[in-house]
């Protein structure tokens, strides 16, 4: 059985890592343009630290038998984002192909202790997750985000996650240029305080519009860098499109997009509330498969939800 096929009958919901960028660049103190982690992979010191960051992450997954997903540092990797990087186009790709390669020697490394193991190339979006400043139609997200989805089927990641995405033409683009490389693909959208996409589309539209444009092929959706206050009040319906979402990736923060932006210090928020919280949006949530983290959470964010949704399922 395929690793995703596994996922996708999983029992339980499988971990997945927390705020790699506000972990490597406002704790660990690296530095780069545009908050670009796939940059620093050409630093040693910054490798080494990506290895120990995962290895929390799959400790804890080894401890609580979980399946994990690991994904790729790739999330400023599509090559509109070369010119502000300071690169080519082609270097982007090669930068892409070593973040594969990486995550298959940390996988290698733990592929003994947790199993499944799931290697997920990350595909961020072509403009600013926060603040967008552009729509793409489908057509214009294909050819940006294309080379960088073959990188990822040429390297043979067990499926590719579209993250931060702010509006559906580009979530809809990705997905088709992912079913013409054959490469399950899943689809997270991130939404303001209002629950709305930035763009301004609500969620539960948003998925439907996807599903519909793409004959429901995304695996399932997921939502990130929000607060689980910012959706949870979305979920709260009996809608079809609930049964959609498969995956949380929330910030710790309550602040909206704009203030994070505008912030100089970590908003870490209450980890162990965050786990509290969980335990209810997973109520919400039948077909819940990855939980994990984004912008302002650690080990500690994740140890807390892996914990309060263990004591759940054995209630």
């Amino acid at each position: 059985m395929r690793n995703v096929d596994r996922l996708m009958s999983a029992q339980r919901p499988y971990l997945t890592d927390g705020g790699l960028h506000t972990t490597l660049f406002l704790a660990d103190g690296f530095q780069a343009p545009e908050f670009a982690a796939i940059l620093l992979l050409d630093n040693v010191e910054a490798r080494d630290a990506l290895g120990r960051y995962f290895d929390h992450y799959l400790e804890m997954a080894a401890t609580s038998r979980s399946g994990f997903v690991l994904n790729t540092v790739t999330w400023r990797g599509c090559v509109e984002w070369a010119p502000k990087l300071g690169r080519s186009a082609k270097d982007l790709m090669r930068l892409s192909r070593d973040a594969v390669a990486l995550a298959r020697g940390i996988r290698s490394k733990w592929q003994g202790r947790v199993s499944p193991l799931i290697l997920s190339g990350t595909v961020g979006p072509a403009g600013d997750g926060y603040a967008p400043e552009f729509a793409l139609d489908p057509a214009t997200a294909i050819l940006l985000h294309g080379p960088q989805l073959r990188v990822f089927a040429d390297e043979g990641v067990d499926m590719v996650c579209a993250t931060t995405m702010t509006h559906v033409g580009e979530a809809v683009g990705i997905v088709q240029a992912a079913q013409r490389l054959n490469l399950p693909v899943v689809v997270s959208f991130t939404v303001d305080t209002d629950g709305c996409l930035p763009m301004g589309d609500p969620l539960g539209e948003a998925i439907a519009a996807t599903d519909a444009a793409t004959s429901g092929a995304p695996l399932y959706y997921m939502v990130n860098c929000a607060h689980p206050d910012h959706f949870r009040a979305a979920l709260q319906t009996k809608a079809e499109w609930v049964t959609r979402i498969g995956g949380l990736r929330a910030n710790a923060s309550r602040l909206s997009h704009a203030e994070l932006d505008g912030a100089s210090a970590l908003d870490d928020g209450d980890p162990q509330e965050f786990g509290r919280l969980h335990r209810e949006l997973a109520a919400l949530l039948p077909n819940l498969r990855v939980i994990g983290g984004c912008c302002g959470t650690d080990h500690r964010h994740i140890a807390s939800i892996s914990h309060h949704l263990r004591t759940e399922i054995a209630a």
